[in-house]
């Protein structure tokens, strides 16, 4: 009796079932995360989230749009925390917690799991290289896209203008010359073939990402620093001034992303470059 019981229960455990015994110390398998077996009774209420402490207060703190009203899970906590989120998308989820379903196929009704809990995603990063956060909506991951993002926005802005400077040739069309003449930088050819750099560019990108993502402090994932990210020790001597720089960053980052997709617009529409466009933007 004993070995049938541990097999039922054994059974239970792998397929997540709910298996009806008549033994007196019976009992069915929930899906407590964590909870010990045996009689339901009502979980535990999820502990709140820990929120940072806001850095303004109401009337003090700037906001993207005059008079906005600033969600409560943009607290000003982040660096450029402007409030700005129209769409809830960096919401916090709470997601249900079901019961096993009952699949016992000596009954004619298997009555559906109950709901025993609420839980909440926390930001925390784990380590897996190639998906370090479990939650995909995210405020954490939303910064760090953000920063991503902003940084490649600020040297494709600085590149496109600076190539169409010096060698006349759109950055839209600058594949096609690659292609046509040779690799070539700022009009010097290069002892590579494209293929050869585009290789060399998702090797050397790939490793740096896979590196990136293997960091689990989420500060180091946003400003590793350092003697290759901050050669000059800008942001190591004074806190407020480290402060200063990531804010200076940020929004340097943002104006760059719209300033990229006003690039995009204007290639798609007239086939021109920015500088091209704005010298004959009255002819």
């Amino acid at each position: 009796m004993a070995t049938t019981t541990a097999t039922s229960a054994a059974t239970s455990y792998f397929f997540g079932t709910r298996i009806h015994n008549p033994g007196r110390a019976s009992g069915r398998f929930q899906a407590r995360f964590g909870l010990p077996f045996g009689k339901k009774s009502s979980p535990p209420p999820p502990p709140p989230p820990k929120k940072a402490q806001p850095k303004f207060s109401t009337g003090d703190r700037l906001v993207w749009f005059p008079g906005a009203e600033p969600p409560e899970w943009l607290d000003g906590s982040l660096v450029g925390d402007r409030g700005f989120d129209p769409f809830g998308f960096a919401k916090p989820a709470e997601y249900l917690q079901f019961d096993y379903d009952g699949l016992d196929q000596n009954l004619a009704k298997n009555v559906a799991g109950d709901v025993i809990g609420v839980r909440v995603e926390t930001n925390e990063v784990n380590p897996t290289p190639f998906q370090p956060y479990s939650e995909v909506f995210g405020l954490q991951r939303f910064r760090e896209c953000e920063l991503i993002h902003g940084r490649w926005a600020m040297l494709g802005t600085l590149g496109a203008l600076a190539v169409e400077a010096l060698t006349g040739v759109a950055w839209q069309d600058a594949g096609k010359v690659e292609l046509v003449e040779g690799s070539s930088y700022l009009g010097q050819p290069l002892p590579f073939s494209l293929t050869t750099l585009i290789w060399i560019e998702v090797l050397v990108i790939g490793y740096i990402e896979f590196q990136r993502n293997a960091e689990l402090d989420p500060e180091r994932r946003l400003y590793p620093g350092g003697q290759f990210f901050d050669p000059l020790g800008l942001a190591s001597k004074d806190p407020e001034e480290k402060e200063r720089l990531q804010l200076a960053e940020i929004k340097h980052a943002r104006l760059a992303m719209v300033a990229f997709l006003i690039f995009g617009i204007i290639a798609a529409v007239t086939g021109k470059g920015p500088i091209s466009f704005v010298a004959t933007f009255n002819k």
